[in-house]
């Protein structure tokens, strides 16, 4: 448990810091804070996913909890878009923010320390990230390039929107990856070692963007992303963990592996959404917000499903 709580406590120290230097101008506003995040988008984040991915064992990618975790994932996705249809005022890169945001979970420095501590096997987070980054991704990036108003046909806009997914370092990154785990190839120590220092930033630069975004703006202020940050809250503690449940049932799964399904799919919202969304300038709001309320709260709702269970954390 201490382990799980420190992953949390990592969270919220860096996010802290981010805050405070901001609040005492060490990090501006605008293009000062962005920095941060074109830093990791282009270069920490892709370096952390290669050499994650590249140093894991192939042999874990296919499993039927990823399967199961996937289908959720999408499926939360598709709710959150059909009520942002019905029922929000929102462009195509705001809706795609708000579906991330119910969707698209912390894999890296919450997600490691549950799968080993709350599931007890580590071998379900390299494939999940695979999953997330190289399926997920591409439709999340697509989406916040999305641009209806651009000049040109419609079918060439969705062109070069799936083209910026497809493309975009942090999905191609794990990809290379993939192969490098895949062909059991090892990069030699003065290529891999700088691409683990690079890897290092990742994770601090988006938590201290993030905490210094907090600035000047509170949580679920009134305005017109309030709804669609309550709903993607909602959907992402509360909806998607019971989507997996069902359909992992479905699939016939039981046990460990049915649990591991349901805690994987209540984890908070990635900070790679706010990433991208800051990277994008687009939604970035309701990705900030929905961040900050799943990761208060994903730690009770895992409580509730443990209990569920039978089991205790």
């Amino acid at each position: 448990m201490i382990d799980v709580l420190t992953g949390f406590a990592i969270i919220f120290v860096v996010i802290g810091a981010g805050y405070v230097l901001a609040q005492r101008g060490v990090i501006g506003a605008g293009e000062q804070r962005l920095m941060f995040n074109r830093v990791a988008y282009w270069v920490a984040s892709p370096a952390l996913l290669f050499t994650t991915v590249a140093t894991s064992d192939a042999s874990t990618f296919i499993s039927p909890v990823v399967v199961v975790v996937f289908i959720a994932t999408a499926i939360t996705m598709v709710v959150f878009w059909v009520i942002s249809r019905l029922f929000f005022q929102a462009d195509v890169p705001t809706r795609m923010a708000g579906a991330a945001s119910a969707s698209y979970f912390n894999s890296v420095n919450i997600g490691l320390p549950i799968a080993i501590y709350v599931i007890g096997d580590a071998a379900y987070m390299p494939p999940v990230l695979l999953m997330q980054m190289v399926i997920v991704s591409p439709i999340v990036i697509a989406g916040l390039t999305a641009d209806p108003t651009s000049p040109g046909s419609r079918g060439r806009n969705v062109w070069e929107a799936v083209k910026s997914g497809l493309t975009a370092p942090v999905v191609v990154a794990p990809l290379l990856g993939l192969v490098f785990a895949s062909m059991e190839w090892t990069l030699p120590d003065p290529v891999m070692a700088p691409l683990e220092i690079l890897a290092g930033a990742s994770i601090p630069m988006i938590l201290m963007s993030f905490g210094a975004s907090l600035r000047g703006g509170a949580v679920l202020s009134p305005g017109p992303d309030r709804p669609a940050t309550i709903t993607a809250s909602i959907l992402k503690l509360m909806v998607m963990p019971a989507i997996a449940w069902v359909i992992g049932a479905l699939a016939g799964l039981e046990g460990s592996a049915l649990y591991a399904a349901v805690i994987l799919s209540a984890l908070p919202t990635a900070q790679n959404v706010y990433n991208y969304t800051a990277n994008f300038r687009a939604g970035e709001t309701v990705a900030r917000d929905t961040v900050f309320i799943t990761t208060f709260l994903s730690l009770p709702a895992m409580v509730v499903i443990a209990l569920l269970f039978g089991k205790g954390i």
